[in-house]
Protein backbone atom coordinates (compact mmCIF):
# COMPACT_ATOMS: atom_id res chain seq x y z
CA UNK A 1 0.00 0.00 0.00
CA UNK A 2 3.06 2.67 0.54
CA UNK A 3 4.16 2.00 -2.72
CA UNK A 4 0.56 2.86 -4.53
CA UNK A 5 0.57 6.07 -1.81
CA UNK A 6 3.89 7.33 -3.37
CA UNK A 7 2.95 6.54 -6.81
CA UNK A 8 -0.37 8.42 -6.00
CA UNK A 9 1.30 11.50 -4.33
CA UNK A 10 3.88 11.87 -7.02
CA UNK A 11 1.58 11.53 -9.57
CA UNK A 12 -0.20 14.77 -8.09
CA UNK A 13 2.30 16.23 -7.29
CA UNK A 14 3.84 15.80 -11.07
CA UNK A 15 0.02 17.40 -12.04
CA UNK A 16 0.29 20.05 -9.82
CA UNK A 17 3.73 21.62 -10.39
CA UNK A 18 3.03 20.93 -14.66
CA UNK A 19 -0.47 23.02 -13.54
CA UNK A 20 1.53 25.57 -12.13
CA UNK A 21 4.11 25.92 -14.79
CA UNK A 22 0.70 26.53 -16.79
CA UNK A 23 -0.57 29.39 -14.98
CA UNK A 24 3.33 30.88 -14.10
CA UNK A 25 3.19 31.40 -17.91
CA UNK A 26 -0.17 32.96 -18.32
CA UNK A 27 0.36 35.23 -15.72
CA UNK A 28 4.36 36.39 -16.29
CA UNK A 29 3.65 37.83 -19.81
CA UNK A 30 0.68 39.61 -18.15
CA UNK A 31 2.39 41.06 -14.87
CA UNK A 32 6.09 41.36 -16.52
CA UNK A 33 4.37 43.00 -19.96
CA UNK A 34 1.79 45.88 -20.02
CA UNK A 35 -0.25 44.59 -23.07
CA UNK A 36 -2.42 43.13 -21.52
CA UNK A 37 -2.73 45.50 -17.90
CA UNK A 38 -2.14 48.98 -19.43
CA UNK A 39 -2.91 49.10 -22.81
CA UNK A 40 -6.57 46.93 -23.40
CA UNK A 41 -5.27 43.64 -23.59
CA UNK A 42 -8.20 42.86 -21.00
CA UNK A 43 -10.72 45.20 -22.55
CA UNK A 44 -9.77 43.37 -25.47
CA UNK A 45 -10.79 39.72 -24.36
CA UNK A 46 -13.65 41.04 -22.84
CA UNK A 47 -14.97 42.61 -26.01
CA UNK A 48 -14.29 39.17 -27.39
CA UNK A 49 -15.91 37.59 -24.67
CA UNK A 50 -18.75 39.57 -25.69
CA UNK A 51 -19.35 39.12 -29.45
CA UNK A 52 -18.69 35.52 -28.95
CA UNK A 53 -20.77 34.94 -26.93
CA UNK A 54 -20.83 34.70 -23.06
CA UNK A 55 -23.98 33.22 -21.14
CA UNK A 56 -26.89 35.74 -21.45
CA UNK A 57 -27.00 36.40 -17.87
CA UNK A 58 -23.12 37.01 -17.65
CA UNK A 59 -22.93 39.55 -20.40
CA UNK A 60 -24.79 42.58 -18.40
CA UNK A 61 -21.65 41.45 -15.67
CA UNK A 62 -19.44 41.96 -17.98
CA UNK A 63 -20.42 45.18 -19.59
CA UNK A 64 -21.56 47.12 -16.50
CA UNK A 65 -19.08 45.36 -13.58
CA UNK A 66 -16.24 44.23 -15.12
CA UNK A 67 -15.64 46.98 -18.52
CA UNK A 68 -16.01 49.77 -16.40
CA UNK A 69 -12.99 48.69 -13.67
CA UNK A 70 -11.01 47.04 -16.36
CA UNK A 71 -7.67 48.16 -15.36
CA UNK A 72 -8.14 46.59 -11.31
CA UNK A 73 -9.49 43.16 -12.83
CA UNK A 74 -7.00 43.10 -15.79
CA UNK A 75 -4.19 43.23 -12.41
CA UNK A 76 -6.47 40.67 -10.33
CA UNK A 77 -6.34 38.36 -12.91
CA UNK A 78 -2.76 38.91 -13.84
CA UNK A 79 -1.23 38.54 -10.31
CA UNK A 80 -3.82 36.16 -9.68
CA UNK A 81 -2.68 33.71 -12.07
CA UNK A 82 1.05 34.26 -10.83
CA UNK A 83 0.34 33.48 -7.42
CA UNK A 84 -1.80 30.53 -8.60
CA UNK A 85 1.21 29.10 -10.19
CA UNK A 86 3.69 29.90 -8.07
CA UNK A 87 1.72 28.38 -4.97
CA UNK A 88 1.36 25.06 -7.55
CA UNK A 89 4.79 25.16 -8.68
CA UNK A 90 6.66 25.28 -4.96
CA UNK A 91 3.87 23.41 -3.33
CA UNK A 92 2.64 26.76 -0.81
CA UNK A 93 -1.17 27.24 -0.12
CA UNK A 94 -2.16 24.56 -3.08
CA UNK A 95 -5.78 24.29 -1.62
CA UNK A 96 -5.98 28.39 -1.48
CA UNK A 97 -4.56 28.51 -5.04
CA UNK A 98 -6.75 25.43 -5.96
CA UNK A 99 -9.75 27.42 -5.21
CA UNK A 100 -9.18 30.56 -6.74
CA UNK A 101 -7.89 29.09 -9.83
CA UNK A 102 -11.62 27.14 -9.79
CA UNK A 103 -13.58 30.26 -9.29
CA UNK A 104 -11.04 31.80 -12.27
CA UNK A 105 -11.72 28.73 -14.38
CA UNK A 106 -15.61 29.19 -13.61
CA UNK A 107 -16.08 33.21 -14.52
CA UNK A 108 -13.91 32.11 -17.77
CA UNK A 109 -15.90 29.64 -18.76
CA UNK A 110 -19.40 31.39 -17.63
CA UNK A 111 -17.95 34.55 -19.62
CA UNK A 112 -16.33 32.74 -22.82
CA UNK A 113 -17.71 29.60 -22.98
CA UNK A 114 -21.78 30.06 -24.07
CA UNK A 115 -22.47 27.67 -27.47
CA UNK A 116 -25.64 29.41 -28.12
CA UNK A 117 -29.26 28.92 -26.36
CA UNK A 118 -30.95 25.84 -29.00
CA UNK A 119 -27.37 23.65 -28.78
CA UNK A 120 -27.22 19.60 -27.78
CA UNK A 121 -26.40 19.75 -24.24
CA UNK A 122 -22.58 17.91 -25.11
CA UNK A 123 -21.52 21.20 -26.98
CA UNK A 124 -21.91 23.17 -23.54
CA UNK A 125 -18.76 20.48 -22.17
CA UNK A 126 -17.24 21.23 -25.34
CA UNK A 127 -17.47 25.09 -25.34
CA UNK A 128 -15.87 24.72 -21.69
CA UNK A 129 -12.81 22.48 -22.36
CA UNK A 130 -10.23 25.47 -22.37
CA UNK A 131 -11.14 25.71 -18.99
CA UNK A 132 -12.81 22.57 -17.64
CA UNK A 133 -9.64 20.56 -17.56
CA UNK A 134 -7.78 22.83 -15.63
CA UNK A 135 -10.71 23.15 -12.84
CA UNK A 136 -10.69 19.35 -12.92
CA UNK A 137 -7.16 19.36 -11.43
CA UNK A 138 -7.89 21.77 -9.25
CA UNK A 139 -11.13 19.53 -8.26
CA UNK A 140 -8.49 17.15 -7.63
CA UNK A 141 -6.05 19.41 -5.36
CA UNK A 142 -8.79 20.78 -3.10
CA UNK A 143 -9.66 16.35 -2.85
CA UNK A 144 -6.22 15.17 -2.58
CA UNK A 145 -3.39 15.84 -0.96
CA UNK A 146 -1.46 17.95 -3.47
CA UNK A 147 1.53 19.18 -0.85
CA UNK A 148 2.33 15.54 -0.08
CA UNK A 149 5.63 15.23 -2.30
CA UNK A 150 7.76 18.01 -3.63
CA UNK A 151 6.65 20.81 -2.34
CA UNK A 152 8.15 23.51 0.42
CA UNK A 153 4.93 23.06 2.89
CA UNK A 154 6.27 19.19 3.46
CA UNK A 155 9.41 20.32 3.40
CA UNK A 156 8.81 22.78 5.79
CA UNK A 157 6.98 20.46 8.11
CA UNK A 158 9.20 18.11 8.23
CA UNK A 159 12.11 20.53 9.11
CA UNK A 160 9.54 21.29 12.29
CA UNK A 161 9.36 17.89 13.74
CA UNK A 162 10.79 17.51 16.73
CA UNK A 163 14.02 15.37 15.98
CA UNK A 164 14.20 11.89 17.69
CA UNK A 165 17.74 12.20 18.95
Amino acid sequence: MQTQHNRNATALATLRIIVGIFFVLFGEYKVFGTEFTLHGGFEESIRGFLAQGAYPWMAPVLQHAVLPHARLCAFLIAYGELLIGLGLVFGVLTRAASLFGMLLMMLRWLSAGFPGPHVALWRYFGASLDWSVFAACFAAFLIGEPEARWSLAMWWRERQKPSSG
